[in-house]
């Protein structure tokens, strides 16, 4: 990594920066935050996370990508992104599903990815709920990756393990009828030999949610530091943000620095209702983006978070909705008080959100 650059920024440097870099300018259907892709827990966040960068649903594809979480990825970006996210060795494939309940069988590294992989080929042919194709995976697969499940009464594939590999047994995620249905994907790909491309997706963590740490990128990876140090690319800047050492790709860097002031002209006024697992939410510094630990422990609840408001670069409250017939009941709980141009813009974000969970009008109030 590169020294040659070193500076001091603020705070609300890196708030600005990662607004502009998130698409909140709504300039394009294809925002570049898309190479991450959009994190679909609750199911029908996406849409909204699309919603409020006016993007475009067309050519996008759901599947388990990171850490086994659903996330709406371009159809032609698959099978990279598949060899991306393919353990670059059996260290990082261990620390991906090192769990209590299959310790021993984490230690058989990608063996255990190439296995689940091969096993999710032979079982989705066709559309299949996915309790059925985890009982036909789970019969599959070496005895030391599955356990005995209290709940279910079975013995089965460790829920890690099987959303991770999905992707690389080219299988797509839908719902229907309020249950998970599992397909294969309509241009599918071999199983990866061996991992390429895993430092783009590092690159990509830190122009869209920079600057960043090799700890922060390890935790949205799911694997370890280690792991991302040896990934780590050389074309970085290092920056100080309040103390703290993190890096961004040096072409980010002028941008980065004159962020506030770009800010001022592109985004006044803005407002926007991001939903739970928004992709601007997704870094892993929250202390920065929301330095209350109480209002960060509401925000990132472990289940059944609240979307956020955020208002200029800085999140100013939490919004819930809850749908009446085809009309959607939206409360908004602000920070603090919101002025009267605010509240009027948080009226037309309310109208994008019901659109976007087609609902056919919309009753909001204010907390």
């Amino acid at each position: 990594m590169s020294s040659a650059q070193r500076i001091e920024v603020r705070r609300e440097q890196v708030l600005a920066h990662r607004v502009a870099a998130h698409g909140f300018d709504r300039a394009s259907a294809a925002p570049g935050v898309l190479d991450l892709g959009v994190q679909d827990t609750p199911y029908g966040s996406a849409r909204l996370a699309l919603a409020a960068r006016s993007a475009s649903a067309e050519g996008l594809e759901l599947v388990w990508s990171f850490r086994g979480a659903p996330h709406l990825h371009s159809r032609a970006s698959l099978p990279g992104l598949a060899t991306a996210l393919w353990p670059v060795g059996d260290t990082d494939a261990t620390a991906r599903i090192d769990t209590a309940v299959i310790k021993e069988g984490a230690r058989l590294g990608v063996e255990a990815f190439r296995l689940t992989a091969e096993a999710f080929r032979d079982t989705v042919t066709t559309p299949m709920a996915k309790g059925e194709v985890s009982t036909a995976v789970s019969a599959a697969v070496p005895p030391s990756l599955t356990y005995w499940c209290e709940r279910c009464g079975a013995q089965h594939i460790s829920g890690l393990l099987f959303q991770q590999a999905g992707l690389f047994g080219a299988t797509g995620v839908g719902v229907e009828g309020g249950r998970t249905v599992l397909a294969p994907l309509e241009h599918g790909f071999p199983v990866p030999a061996e991992a390429s491309g895993t430092a783009g997706l590092v690159r990509a963590y830190l122009r869209h949610l920079g600057p960043a740490t090799p700890a922060e990128v390890a935790k949205y990876l799911g694997t370890k530091p280690a792991v991302v140090k040896g990934l780590w690319p050389d074309d970085l800047a290092e920056v100080r943000i309040e103390g703290r050492t993190s890096w961004l790709p040096e072409r980010d860097l002028d941008a980065l620095v004159s962020a506030e002031s770009e800010f001022a002209s592109t985004f006044r006024g803005l407002v926007r209702l991001l939903p739970p697992g928004d992709p601007f939410l997704q870094a892993r510094d929250r202390s920065l983006l929301v330095p209350d630990k109480d209002r960060a422990k509401e925000i990132w609840r472990a289940i059944g978070g609240p979307g956020v408001l955020l208002t200029g670069s800085e999140i100013a409250g939490t919004w819930r909705a809850k749908a009446a017939g085809r009309r959607l009941d939206l409360t908004v709980t602000p920070f603090g008080p919101l002025s009267a141009a605010v509240r009027k813009a948080v009226e037309a974000e309310a109208d994008t959100v019901a659109a976007a969970r087609g609902a056919r009008d919309v009753r909001l109030r204010f907390a």
